[in-house]
C-alpha cells in the first residue's frame, strides 16, 4: 500500500487513495463507504473515473483538498485486463443482461481472432453502450434504457495504445488493453465480435493501472475503513 496515515487530519488535509473496487460494488459505493467512515467529519471524496459494478480492480478516490485534482487523474491513460465470451450478444454488452443474439464460433481460428485487434489500435471511434452512465438533458443513458426508451447515440474518438490476446479458450478469449479517458471496453468487445462477423460479450473485466498508479498498490476498502475508524478513535496528541 502507497499510503501511511498518520491522523485523520491527514485525509482532510489532501488524499489520494488508491482503491480496489469490489465485484458488484459501484463506484459511488465506495465513495459512500468512505464518506461515512469519517462521519461525523464532512470530508470531501470523489473518484476519477467510473468502473462498472461488475468490473473490479483500480478506482482512484481523492479526499479533502485533493478533489481539486480529480479532473487530472481522470484524464489518464488506462490499462484493463478482462474476458470476452464469443458467439453472442447482450444487450448491456456484458453479463447485466441475458444473451440475445447466438452466433457459432467453430470456424474461428485463432489466427483470426488475434487479427481482429489490429483494427482498434490506434485512433479508433465508437459508441457507448445504451446501458452506460453517460448523461443526456441530465438522466443517466442506463435509466432511459431500462424504461425501454430509443436514446441518440453518439460516436466518440478514443485511442487504443495496445490491445492483445492473452488467452484463447473458446468461447472465452481474455484480452489486455491499453486506452485512453473515455474508452468503453463493453463497447469495444461487442465491435470485436461484429468484426468476426460473429458476436461478443464481456464476462469480466478488471482495471490493472491509471496513469503511473497500479492495482499492485490499492487498499481493499474494508480495511481502509477500519483504519481510518481506528484513526478517530486515537487520541489528540498533536498539541503535546
Amino acid at each position: 500500500m502507497s499510503n501511511s496515515f498518520q491522523s485523520i487530519q491527514d485525509f482532510a488535509d489532501g488524499q489520494l487513495l488508491l482503491i480496489n473496487k469490489p465485484y458488484e460494488w459501484t463506484s459511488f459505493d465506495v465513495v459512500g463507504k468512505l464518506r461515512n467512515a469519517f462521519k461525523p467529519l464532512k470530508l470531501k471524496v470523489g473518484h476519477a473515473g467510473t468502473l462498472d459494478p461488475l468490473a473490479t480492480g483500480l478506482l482512484i478516490v481523492c479526499t479533502g483538498k485533493m478533489t481539486k485534482q480529480i479532473d487530472t487523474f481522470q484524464a489518464e491513460e488506462k490499462e484493463y485486463t478482462g474476458t470476452m465470451v464469443l458467439g453472442a450478444t447482450t444487450p448491456t454488452y456484458d453479463l447485466e443482461s441475458e444473451p440475445e443474439a447466438k452466433f457459432d464460433t467453430s470456424h474461428l481460428t485463432d489466427e483470426q481472432i488475434k487479427a481482429v485487434c489490429a483494427q482498434f489500435t490506434g485512433d479508433i471511434q465508437q459508441y457507448p453502450p445504451a446501458h452506460s452512465a453517460i448523461k443526456i438533458d441530465g438522466e443517466r443513458l442506463y435509466e432511459k434504457a431500462r424504461r425501454g426508451e430509443e436514446v441518440e447515440l453518439r460516436l466518440r474518438s478514443v485511442t487504443i495504445s495496445e490491445f492483445e490476446i492473452t488467452r484463447i479458450a473458446l468461447p472465452e478469449v481474455d484480452f489486455r488493453v491499453v486506452c485512453s479517458k473515455g474508452t468503453y471496453i463493453r463497447s469495444l468487445v461487442n465491435d470485436f465480435g461484429a468484426a468476426l462477423n460473429n458476436g461478443a460479450y464481456m464476462s469480466a473485466l478488471r482495471r490493472t493501472r491509471s496513469g503511473n498508479y497500479r492495482i499492485e498498490d490499492a487498499h481493499e476498502i474494508l480495511e481502509l475503513v477500519d483504519t481510518i475508524r481506528a484513526l478517530k478513535a486515537a487520541p489528540d496528541l498533536t498539541g503535546l
